[in-house]
């Protein structure tokens, strides 16, 4: 074998087929179409390649294959007043799953959809990435609509209310996680039961109302109590406030987040109440607040590192022109039980 170059700095796939003894297209096939390559040329071209230490330039194979690489996702607005950092986790593993498929992740920030759109509009126009990931999914929400008009490849995570033909979604079953925590509760005993979501707008917060209500029929049990708020920490302790003043008292709260289990918390202290003895709460996400507080909060873990490779499995395999097996995943959730319960 060759000595390894003390620099990688313009670096041809042509040298590399000169030292692999073989054609600069069959360098290339090893690399983007590795089946057409005889094996035993397919591991002298990748071991030269790990000697010389090449690394395809990537804009240059954009403008022969028409392919950036780049996969398009928007950020949600921040949000200082809760305790989920769902999309923190969400953004780390889909980048990870994304590099693992040879993709690079292209972030934008828009404060509303029109603006969100017309984002799209300009890196369709421009031709600066392969796909989309669609997160943040609500009843009406215009998105996949608007995508799928223009012909673009995408990809929800979370389940659109529009019928469109060939959608590719990723979700996790909501309405099971609150599910297990209500059958979680009522095996410690407990029957007042309440649920604190968000407005009936949210996609993630129907689902999961949608499965404390089943749950408590299920159990012969009747679910009155319920109380909607924005996400925020202060709004789910004013909205927490109102369901503890009612009569009967809930004894337990299913909170729709972890961010409502916060207010939960919140109103417990100004009333007295100590969770786990006097009032359990379980939370959604299994945030690191719902480790680190105390008492530590009973959450609904959400497989994101899952969710993540299937969003990929879905956009390369309609990148290459296939039709996915199972177009519409979805995963199952686990409930993690702490001192709240």
């Amino acid at each position: 074998m060759t000595r390894r170059r003390q620099s990688t700095e313009g670096l041809t796939i042509t040298e590399v087929a000169r030292v692999a003894q073989v054609s600069r297209q069959t360098v290339s096939n090893a690399l983007n179409a590795p089946e057409r390559v005889r094996e035993e040329t397919l591991q002298r071209v990748l071991a030269v390649i790990d000697e010389l230490g090449y690394r395809p330039n990537r804009m240059a194979r954009s403008l022969r294959t028409h392919h950036t690489r780049q996969i398009g996702y928007r950020l949600d607005p921040d949000r200082s007043d809760t305790a989920s950092v769902l999309q923190d986790r969400f953004l780390h593993a889909l980048t990870r799953a994304a590099e693992a498929d040879g993709y690079l992740l292209l972030l934008l920030s828009a404060g509303r959809t029109s603006d969100e759109l017309s984002r799209y509009g300009d890196m369709l126009n421009t031709g600066s990435v392969d796909a989309f990931v669609l997160s943040g999914i609500d009843p009406g929400d215009p998105r996949p609509g608007w995508l799928s008009e223009r012909g673009a490849v995408f990809v929800c995570f979370g389940t659109p209310d529009d019928a469109l033909p060939d959608l590719l979604t990723v979700d996790v079953d909501g309405a099971r996680g609150t599910e297990m925590a209500v059958d979680h509760l009522v095996a410690r005993g407990h029957r007042d039961i309440a649920f604190l979501g968000w407005p009936g707008t949210s996609g993630p917060s129907q689902a999961r109302m949608h499965g404390w209500r089943r749950a408590m029929r299920w159990h012969g049990l009747e679910p009155t109590h319920c109380a909607q708020a924005p996400e925020t920490v202060s709004d789910g302790t004013r909205a927490a406030l109102a369901l503890l003043d009612r009569t009967p008292r809930p004894t337990a709260v299913v909170a729709a987040s972890d961010t409502f289990g916060m207010g939960c918390y919140a109103a417990a202290r100004r009333l007295g109440l100590e969770i786990g003895r006097d009032l359990a709460v379980t939370g959604f996400d299994d945030s690191p607040t719902a480790a680190v507080v105390a008492p530590g909060l009973t959450s609904v873990h959400q497989p994101l590192e899952e969710v993540a490779r299937a969003v990929m499995g879905l956009l390369v395999e309609r990148l290459a022109g296939r039709t996915p097996a199972e177009p519409r995943v979805l995963l199952q959730p686990s409930l993690i039980v702490r001192d709240s319960t």
